[in-house]
């Protein structure tokens, strides 16, 4: 059976030029750039299904301009043994079109809570993780996938109000805003 092709939302080449970034290159990644790395999106909202939000991106993952790119990073093997890949993608020198066609053919998209890339997930302050809040519930509320995946629970926590979450689906109606209407996408806390 032939792939379907999906086309995404053009993405920037990797900063790095395709290769794994040195030590002493990543400070340089952390800037108060709002759009550290490209989302990773469909042109055409229908064929969405599953939006995975990241906290936000790492030095790393701005250096390649990749999401969860850091190498020993476990997201990808995980995303691979739950069967939405069909091999592990190694994002650790930026994304291949055939590791985004993979993606996008099944229906998987990705973005963060917050764009500034950062050297931990603590440097953002409240504010950043509840404005990435609306923007993430914005962005889901105009593609309608059928599920959204948040990975990071002390930033769901803050980013959402809901201090008490746990892993699993999220009940998210008495949330102002939010993501996660009973009509709309369901909402699950991954990790």
């Amino acid at each position: 059976m032939a792939e379907i092709v999906v086309t995404g939302i053009p993405r920037r080449p990797s900063p790095s030029g395709g290769r794994r970034p040195k030590r002493d290159e990543l400070a340089r990644f952390a800037t108060e750039d709002p759009h550290g790395v490209d989302d990773v999106l469909p042109t055409d909202a229908e064929s969405l299904r599953l939006l995975i939000v990241g906290v936000n991106p790492g030095l790393w993952t701005a250096a390649v301009n990749a999401p969860f790119a850091r190498p020993g990073n476990r997201f990808w093997p995980s995303l691979h043994r739950a069967g939405l890949t069909d091999h592990v993608i190694d994002a650790a020198t930026g994304f291949s079109a055939a590791d985004e066609q993979q993606l996008l053919s099944r229906g998987i998209g990705m973005t963060n809570l917050v764009g500034r890339a950062t050297a931990r997930a603590d440097e953002l302050t409240s504010e950043e993780l509840r404005a990435g809040a609306v923007r993430v519930a914005t962005l889901a509320g105009e593609l309608r996938p059928a599920v959204v995946a948040v990975a990071g629970i002390t930033a769901f926590r803050t980013a959402f109000a809901r201090p008490k979450a746990g892993y699993g689906e999220q009940d998210t109606s008495e949330v102002p805003g939010c993501l996660g209407r009973p009509s709309e996408s369901a909402v699950l806390m991954i990790g």
